[in-house]
This record gives C-alpha cells, structure tokens and sequence, in this order.
C-alpha cells in the first residue's frame, strides 16, 4: 500500500464540521466502542489511512481475538459436564467466520506471512475442537453399545 499524506485545514473560522469523501481514501474503516465524550468532538467512524497504524492495530486486534478464542476454548474443553455438539458446533462456526474475515478482510492489510501464521493458529484451534467433538461421539456411541454387548455376552455363555 502506497504512503499518502493528507492534511486537514479548517477553511473557515466558523466551520465545525470538516468531511471527507470517504470513496477517494483508501484505508482500514473503525467505529470507536467506547462511549466516552469530549467536549466539542463525536466521533461515529475513523478511517484509517497510515499503512504502518493499520498494521499495529490489526495485529492487535487479532492477537487479542486469539487470545479470546483461546481461553474460551479450553473452558470448553476443561468442563467437566456433558456439553453437547451445539456448543462445540457455535464455537467451531464462530472460528469460521473469524478465519473468513481474516482471508477476505484484512488480506489486503496485512502481509502474506502473517496471514498465514493466523490461519494456522485457527486450524490448530479448530482441529482441538473437532478432535473433542469425535471423542464426544465415540464416548457416547460407545455408552449406547456397551450394554447390547453386556446382554450379548451374558447369554451367549461357555461352547463346549
């Protein structure tokens, strides 16, 4: 992405309000989550257009949304109740479309390396969830099993 330099200059005196024509800049668009006000400012959306702040910002955001994935991952795996495939399958659909807007999104921002290291701290943390959810399933196929083959072996007794 290419450097560009942009200058904001307040043309009248009583002017308070200064806008841009957001299809000409190119950038990486942030809507504050804070509700924080300041005297004179309101800020709906930002866009971002320094390639090196994009950079820093995106790495932030998405090492601390690994880190969220992360941890709720492990509470899953670590509880000790029967958790059904439901919130196996909201987690691993949740990890998809995070992996979709890592590709699609921020592709463009972000360098190849990087990108590919993210996808594959997402594979890992999607195979944990599927390996998880095969061991649920042969837990409880076998739970099914079990007793059929209890009855099974009760009533076949010795051959002679």
């Amino acid at each position: 992405m290419k450097a560009k330099h942009y200058v904001v200059q307040k043309v009248r005196k009583k002017a308070d309000k200064v806008t841009f024509s957001h299809k000409q800049l190119d950038g990486f668009k942030v809507t504050p989550h804070n509700h924080l006000s300041y005297p004179g400012i309101s800020v709906n959306s930002m866009l971002i257009v320094k390639p090196s702040l994009i950079e820093k910002l995106l790495k932030k955001k998405n090492q601390r949304k690994l880190d969220y994935y992360l941890q709720y991952i492990i509470s899953l795996l670590d509880s000790n109740n029967d958790n059904d495939d439901s919130t196996f399958r909201i987690a691993l659909n949740d990890l998809t479309r995070y992996r979709e807007i890592v590709e699609y999104k921020y592709r463009k921002y972000l360098d190849d390396k990087y990108i590919n290291l993210l996808l594959k701290k997402i594979d890992l943390l999607e195979h944990e969830i599927k390996s998880k959810m095969m061991y649920k399933e042969q837990l409880k196929s076998y739970q099914t099993y079990q007793p059929v083959m209890e009855e099974y072996e009760a009533e076949k007794g010795k051959a002679r």
